[in-house]
């Protein structure tokens, strides 16, 4: 069901990565992005998979709630798959049909890089999504892009327009079931016909979904406004960022984790 996409939707739990300042976990979302590309063999993706399973424990959202953030790039995933398994002709080859062919080379590329952006979605499910809310992100962003201010890069904007996508993605995932279900109730199918005919239900969900949004838009605009909001001019701030001794030390526990695929790819070479 689409109301079970979790990207921006926050999961309230007492954990460790919760209560992780959230510089610290946007610095863990990079380096364990770096890391996951440089794994490119099956002993590191294996151990990749290990650390993940690793931070889910420390984050204390089930299992099947991380996996919900997966569900919308099911498809992109299936697609880089087979297009990697068919378009690699490089190595011995297992099959072939025409002028369809898979190798052995082929099919290791395709489960790489398939796992691979699993792995990255749900890392960025476990830092960015389940364990921050949008508020804390923007805050994070701005504060370590305050660099930036010098050469008049609109930070605050920036990070409020990221903290604003976040927090209505999930209030427009429902909005789209409940118009879903509201046309499906007046005859509308979304799941027979050809792919002209199910595109051409979808337009009954789409321009209610964009009259909604836009409507929204400018209620929240006016509520700003009303607001005298003026960016990062003069804002103070409720709980202002602070780095804790626990977070110096977690923000180095889980860096030199995020590096142990590389350090076991990099001995099991050497072995």
């Amino acid at each position: 069901m689409i109301k079970d996409v979790s990207i921006g939707r926050y999961y309230q739990a007492d954990s460790v990565l919760h209560r992780l300042d959230p510089r610290v976990k946007v610095f863990l979302f990079i380096v364990y992005m770096v890391t996951v590309f440089m794994a490119d063999t099956a002993i590191a993706m294996a151990a990749s998979f290990g650390v993940i399973l690793y931070l889910t424990f420390l984050s204390r959202i089930p299992v099947m709630e991380v996996l919900k953030s997966v569900r919308p790039i099911v498809f992109i995933m299936i697609f880089i798959f087979v297009l990697n398994l068919f378009t690699n002709r490089s190595g011995e080859t297992l099959w072939s049909w025409g002028v369809l062919v898979i190798t052995d080379d082929g099919l290791k590329r395709a489960i790489l890089l398939a796992f691979r952006l699993f792995l990255l979605i749900i890392v960025t499910g476990l830092l960015l999504s389940l364990t921050t809310t949008p508020l804390k992100l923007a805050d994070a962003l701005e504060s370590l892009g305050s660099p930036l201010k010098v050469i008049h890069v609109p930070v605050n904007e920036m990070a409020m327009t990221i903290s604003i996508a976040l927090r209505f993605i999930p209030t427009l995932v429902e909005e789209t079931d409940k118009i879903m279900k509201a046309q499906s109730s007046r005859g509308a199918e979304y799941d027979t016909g050809n792919i002209f005919q199910r595109a051409k239900g979808y337009v009954t969900v789409l321009v209610p979904l964009f009259v909604s949004a836009f409507k929204r838009a400018e209620e929240l605009a006016t509520a700003m406004d009303a607001r005298c909001y003026k960016g990062g001019v003069g804002k103070t701030k409720l709980h202002p960022l602070r780095m804790k001794g626990s977070d110096w030390l977690w923000m180095v526990l889980l860096t030199a984790t995020a590096f142990l695929p590389v350090l076991v790819d990099l001995l099991w070479k050497i072995k």
